[in-house]
C-alpha cells in the first residue's frame, strides 16, 4: 500500500492570504482563506502594496491554523507546496518566503505551483479530472483556453488579446456605479435585466480561439456617456444583463468551437468568473445537449484558495518538479513551462 501524500499548499498571489492541507491531491483536511476585500474596495480595486502589507500581518496564523485543523504536526507532511506565479510580485514572496522558510525549518521538499494549473485543478477537489479536457480558464487577469492530454500536459490554444474576462466585468462594474469587486454585483443585477443593448460579441466571426473584450468594455462606457449626452436615464440592469450576455456568448461559442475541433468531450471551467451564475446556467445546459462532461468547482474553490494549489501540486509531487530554497517569485509564467 503506497503512503498517503499529504502537502500543505500556501497561496498569496493576490488579496486572499490561503493555506490548505491536503491528502493525496483531492482529499481537504484543512483550507483557511482570509480575503483583503474589504479592504481594497475603497480603492476599487486590489493595491499590491497595501495586499503585501496584509499578507505579511495574516500568513503565519494561516499556515497555524491550517495545520490545526487538520490535526497534523510539522512532521507529518510530506512536502510544501506555494504559488510561484503569476500574480503580484510583492504578494507572492510572501507566500514563497513563508513557504521556503518553512520547508528548510522542517525539511521537506519545496513544490512551485502554477497559479492558473491550480484553478484548473481546483476541479479534482470534487472528482477526478478526465482526460484528454480543455479547460476554460476565466477570472481577473486570465482568459484562456487550454488543452490537456493527461495531469500536467498544457497547450494554450486560444487567449484574451487585450482585457481579462474578470477585469471587464470590474471596469464596466465600475462604470455603473456598482461596488468592487464588480463581478458579482453585475451578476446579481443582471438577474432583474434583459439584454436590450445588444453590446458586440468580440471575434466572434474570425476563426481563432482567441479572446478580445476591449471593444465591448468600450462599448458599454460609450453607450452610457451618450445616453447622459442626451440625458436618457439607462436601465442598469439592462445594462449589467446586455454585458454579461455578450461575455457568455462569446466564451460559449468559442469554446465549444474547441471541443468540436480538438474532438474532446470533457469540459473544466475555472476561475472566479467560473462563479457566474449565467455562464454555469448555460455552460451546463448547453453540455448537457451535446454530452458533454463539465466540471466546474464548487463557488469556494472558483475564487483564489490553496486547496488548489495543493491539489495540483500533487502531480507535481509525483513528477519530481521541485524547487530549492533560490525559489522566486515572478509576476508572469507561461503554463506551457509546466508541461510535462
Amino acid at each position: 500500500m503506497s503512503k498517503d501524500i499529504t502537502i500543505l499548499a500556501i497561496e498569496t498571489s493576490c488579496d486572499e492570504t490561503a493555506a490548505s492541507v491536503i491528502m493525496n491531491g483531492s482529499k481537504i483536511l484543512s483550507n483557511v482563506v482570509v480575503s483583503q476585500i474589504e479592504s481594497h474596495k475603497r480603492f476599487g480595486g486590489v493595491v499590491p502594496e497595501v495586499a503585501s502589507r496584509h499578507h505579511v500581518e495574516a500568513i503565519t496564523q494561516v499556515i497555524e491554523q491550517a495545520l490545526k485543523d487538520a490535526e497534523l504536526e510539522p512532521s507529518d507532511l510530506t512536502a510544501v507546496a506555494v504559488t510561484e506565479g503569476p500574480g503580484l510580485i510583492g504578494a507572492l514572496l510572501i507566500g514563497i518566503n513563508a513557504a521556503k522558510t518553512f520547508a528548510f525549518v522542517h525539511d521537506l521538499p519545496l513544490i512551485p505551483v502554477h497559479h492558473i494549473a491550480g484553478h484548473i485543478y481546483a476541479a479534482q477537489l470534487e472528482k477526478p479530472l478526465e482526460f484528454p479536457l480543455i479547460s476554460l480558464v476565466v477570472s481577473g487577469g486570465h482568459t484562456e483556453l487550454i488543452y490537456m492530454k493527461d495531469h500536467m500536459s498544457f497547450e494554450i490554444i486560444g487567449e484574451t488579446r487585450d482585457d481579462a474576462v474578470g477585469e471587464a466585468f470590474d471596469k464596466v462594474a465600475r462604470v455603473i456605479d456598482l461596488p468592487y469587486p464588480g463581478g458579482p454585483h453585475i451578476d446579481k443585477l443582471a438577474q432583474s435585466g434583459k439584454d436590450t443593448f445588444n453590446f458586440p460579441r468580440g471575434l466572434m466571426k474570425e476563426e481563432t480561439f482567441d479572446f478580445s473584450f476591449s471593444g465591448l468594455k468600450s462599448a458599454v462606457i460609450n453607450k452610457l456617456h451618450n445616453c447622459k449626452q442626451k440625458g436618457i436615464e439607462v436601465n442598469k440592469s439592462d445594462v449589467a444583463a446586455s454585458f454579461q450576455a455578450s461575455v457568455t456568448d462569446v466564451l460559449t461559442a468559442k469554446t465549444f468551437a474547441a471541443l468540436e475541433k480538438y474532438d474532446v468531450k470533457n469540459l473544466i471551467i475555472a476561475g472566479g468568473v467560473a462563479g457566474n451564475s449565467e455562464l454555469r446556467s448555460r455552460f451546463t445546459s448547453m453540455c448537457n445537449d451535446k454530452y458533454i462532461n463539465l466540471q466546474i468547482p464548487e463557488l469556494k474553490f472558483c475564487t483564489d484558495n490553496a486547496a488548489m494549489i495543493g491539489a495540483a501540486a500533487y502531480h507535481l509531487y509525483e513528477k519530481n518538479h521541485l524547487a530549492d530554497l533560490t525559489l522566486n517569485g515572478r509576476n508572469f509564467i507561461d503554463i506551457e513551462e509546466y508541461a510535462f
